[in-house]
C-alpha cells in the first residue's frame, strides 16, 4: 500500500449533479442547456395538459356521445358474504348498523350503502341499510335477521 493507490471506498463518492446557469466559464452558461427560443427555453414555461404542440388534441378531435345523469346516486355495495366473514371474526355483532360499517371500513362515511347478495349468510343478523338487492333480503330473512331500510 502506498499513496499513488489509495481510493476512496466503493459507493463512497457521489458524482455531483451538473450546475447550470452560472455564467460562461462553467461552461453550462448561455442557454443553461434549455437550447435557443421557443416556449421550453422561456421562465415562466408550462405546457398544458393534453397540449400536443398545436396539433388538435386527441380529447377535442375524438366525437363525444353518451349520457351522464346528473341525478344518479351511487350506492357503495357490501355483499352478505363479507358481512358473514366478519361477524365469524367477532369484528361485527348480530345488529349492524352504517355507523358499524364504516368503523370497520366497509365504507366511507357519505357513502349510500346497498347490501349485495353474493355469498351465503349463516348468522342471524338484523341490518340497516340505505337498499338491499332482493337475493341479499331474501337471505338475510331466510337465516332470522332482518333487513331495515334507512
Amino acid at each position: 500500500m502506498s499513496l499513488n493507490n489509495l481510493k476512496p471506498a466503493a459507493g463512497s463518492v457521489k458524482k455531483s449533479a451538473k450546475i447550470i446557469g452560472r455564467g460562461q466559464g462553467s461552461g453550462k452558461g448561455g442557454t443553461a442547456t434549455r437550447g435557443h427560443k421557443g416556449a421550453k427555453s422561456r421562465s415562466g414555461y408550462s405546457k398544458k395538459i393534453g397540449f400536443e404542440g398545436g396539433q388538435m388534441p386527441l380529447q377535442r378531435r375524438v366525437p363525444k356521445f353518451g349520457f351522464t345523469n346528473i341525478n344518479r346516486k351511487e350506492y357503495a355495495g357490501v355483499n352478505i358474504d363479507v358481512l358473514q366473514a366478519y361477524v365469524d371474526e367477532g369484528r361485527l355483532s348480530d345488529v349492524i348498523t352504517i355507523e358499524n360499517l364504516i368503523e370497520e371500513r366497509l365504507v366511507d362515511k357519505n357513502d349510500l350503502v346497498k347490501i349485495l347478495g353474493r355469498g351465503e349468510l349463516k348468522a342471524t343478523i338484523n341490518i340497516s341499510a340505505h337498499k338491499f338487492t332482493a337475493t341479499a333480503k331474501a337471505a338475510i330473512e331466510k337465516a332470522g335477521g332482518q333487513a331495515q331500510i334507512l
